[in-house]
């Protein structure tokens, strides 16, 4: 298996260069840059499997890196760092396509984990050729499309990985702590109504419109989607 190639994003040399020196102790490839325009050029010249990205940078903030990353790839992951603790920056962050945040300073073994989340889940799209469906709804993992009655849908990561988990269960009442495990991931401590908040914004691009709904609420439990609906 070919060496996983990280780019940490980081101004502050002491963050970065520990950062360097734990991945690479876990046999990833990394490159450093240190400020919004460098990021963006390093993310033209090369693939990356996954990016650390920090919100505070210079020439471009962190933000404005990701949201320009996420107009031409939305399939690799992207996890920020960030000194600011207000909901606002990290809801700002996960709307833009972010996967993932955690907040400085951190603990280096929780950042390797969720590193090691994303980039296994990254593989499994990858490698996964099924083409997931109900309806004349269609997901195409290789492809990170979503389709409905032929119609390409814009979904951000989160959106695209909860639908994901959605119709891998498909029939399957699944319950909020199940899904927080299965996409936010087992070390996500926030309030299990983000689901409630994500499962409202799929069915605005996914449902809203049409005669069918696929995505259910199970009241007291929690969601699915069926191949009968309503």
């Amino acid at each position: 298996m070919s060496e996983k190639k990280i780019l940490i994003v980081e101004d502050e040399r002491k963050i970065s260069r520990v950062l360097q020196l734990e991945l690479g102790y876990e046999n990833y490839k990394t490159e450093i840059a240190a400020n919004g325009k460098d990021a963006l050029q390093l993310m033209k010249d090369q693939a990356w499997d996954l990016v650390l990205l920090d919100i505070m940078i210079p020439e471009l903030s962190g933000l404005e890196v990701l949201r320009r990353i996420r107009r031409t790839d939305d399939a690799t992951p992207i996890i920020l760092l960030t000194a600011r603790d207000e909901v606002h920056d990290k809801v700002s962050g996960l709307d833009l396509g972010a996967n993932d945040y955690i907040t400085k300073p951190f603990q280096i073994e929780e950042l390797l984990a969720r590193v090691r989340v994303h980039l296994r889940k990254s593989v499994a799209n990858k490698t996964s050729g099924e083409l997931l469906t109900v309806g004349d709804l269609s997901v195409n993992l290789n492809g990170h499309e979503v389709k409905r009655n032929g119609n390409t849908i814009d979904l951000t990561p989160r959106e695209f990985d909860l639908l994901v988990c959605l119709l891998r269960n498909k029939n399957i009442v699944l319950k909020r702590d199940q899904l927080i495990e299965q996409v936010w991931g087992f070390d996500y401590f926030g309030d299990t109504n983000v689901v409630d908040v994500y499962i409202r914004y799929l069915r605005q691009k996914v449902d809203k419109g049409f005669d069918e709904s696929y995505i259910q609420t199970v009241r007291g439990v929690g969601y699915t989607i069926k191949d009968q609906v309503k």
